[in-house]
């Protein structure tokens, strides 16, 4: 027979057990269940493509006058040479020159592990820990010839990094890198492959999801069911935002408590990464009631805005004129003006690929052409401060055609999802 403290320590370890039956707890079973991977016949990024990248960017830097050009860990350095590595104190680099094999440095310890992603001809050097990495790099460009160059800096490179090779090296000229960006700017057929790819897996994962939200989910309730969904479905999650109800009036979300309402707003903002290209969607629905006529409005107004943007993105039309188009409709509809609440108060679209934001983004004042291969989100959402948001994001690449989209808009706030 259970004594009173006995049944007191069991009823309480039912209880943990009941409250712990929570979306996040079973989504990864329930999503392995029920899906099935999108990503098995994609071809990640080989040698022959980034060969071919080494060889326009070193023709591209020929053209301009840049002997060499330095690169940190991160999407740059995957980009050229595949090496997958992270920034920390101990200085690991390429050094690409405008002619020749390129250069990887590194600590001792760690070329292995540097060499087990390198997808390309390179040499690699080390150094001890006792010793400089900017007196290696400064070695290597003397061999070059190069103790008097212009040495390109990639646009994310460390100050520390900098610093060090201008002491030593200080006969080169340090200059912005011009080639990295215009390059990574227009993507390939390959590249467009793997943001398609990255598309279809998060509208996948949409899909799966959105019949599941309930009311009193939270927003890390509905997040964990889009992230098991988006694994199982062959994709790195990247983000999952979550804003509901009046939270959703701040682009960025709030760090109030919410829970989904019947009748309220829920905006969804996710992305995922396949084969190093992600993709960026967003959708916003009423849940569990009929929208109201402000709700309709507004979300009709965003879609319009969509709309219009799309037809804007012209070949060779500036990269602004995009958001003007937009700002202008949604002035007229008593928005703004300008970037004004209530209304658009961020960019209509950035660029993305390997960095969920790239340049050039579609904003206000931005020159930069619309060019075949560019990549851009286009968001135009509406923001009613202490009332609700609403953001529909379809990202869209430029074809010798015109735009074209990766994942296609809602038709309709009844059919939020598409």
């Amino acid at each position: 027979m259970l004594t009173p403290d006995r049944r007191t320590v069991l009823a309480s370890m039912a209880g943990l057990a009941a409250s712990a039956v929570t979306p996040r707890l079973f989504a990864q079973e329930r999503a392995t269940e029920a899906l099935t991977p999108l990503t098995g016949n994609i071809a990640p990024i080989g040698r022959p493509e980034r060969a071919d990248r080494l060889t326009r960017a070193q023709a591209m830097m020929q053209r301009a006058g840049i002997d060499a050009l330095l690169i940190e860990p991160g999407a740059s350095l995957v980009y050229y040479t595949g090496v997958r590595w992270w920034r920390s104190e101990r200085l690991t680099a390429a050094i690409i020159p405008a002619t020749g094999a390129p250069l990887i440095i590194c600590p001792f310890f760690e070329k292995p592990s540097i060499e087990e992603s390198l997808g390309i001809p390179a040499e690699v050097r080390v150094w001890q820990e006792h010793e400089s990495p900017h007196a290696l790099i400064a070695t290597f460009l003397k061999e070059r010839g190069l103790a008097r160059g212009r040495i390109g800096i990639e646009e994310t490179v460390r100050y520390f990094a900098v610093d060090g090779l201008k002491a030593a090296l200080p006969g080169a000229t340090l200059i912005p890198d011009s080639v990295t960006r215009t390059l990574r700017m227009r993507k390939t057929p390959a590249e467009i492959a793997l943001m398609q790819a990255a598309a279809d897996v998060t509208m996948a994962a949409y899909r799966w999801t959105y019949p599941q939200v309930k009311a009193g989910m939270t927003p890390a309730d509905i997040a964990a069911l889009m992230t098991a969904a988006t694994t199982a479905l062959g994709g790195k999650p990247e983000f999952n935002l979550v804003l509901l109800g009046e939270a959703a009036a701040y682009p960025h979300g709030s760090g109030k408590p919410q829970a989904v309402r019947a009748g309220e707003v829920v905006l969804m903002d996710c992305g995922c990464t396949v084969g190093d290209y992600q993709s960026d969607i967003s959708r916003t629905f009423v849940h569990g009631a009929p929208p109201t006529a402000q709700q309709r409005k507004v979300w009709n107004d965003v879609s319009r805005g969509q709309s219009i943007a799309i037809k804007a993105a012209k070949l060779g039309a500036p990269a602004g004129s995009v958001d003007d188009a937009v700002r202008s409709w949604y002035e007229t509809q008593g928005y703004g003006p300008g970037y004004a609440l209530p209304g658009l108060s961020h960019r209509t679209g950035h660029g993305i690929g390997m960095e969920g934001h790239e340049p050039v983004n579609l904003v206000h004042g931005e020159t930069t052409k619309l060019d075949v291969g560019m990549c851009f989100s286009n968001e135009p959402g509406l923001y009613l401060p202490g009332v609700m948001g609403v953001r529909m994001e379809d990202c869209f690449h430029m074809t010798a055609q015109g735009p074209a989209w990766f994942s296609k808009p809602p038709v309709s706030i009844e059919e939020p999802i598409g």
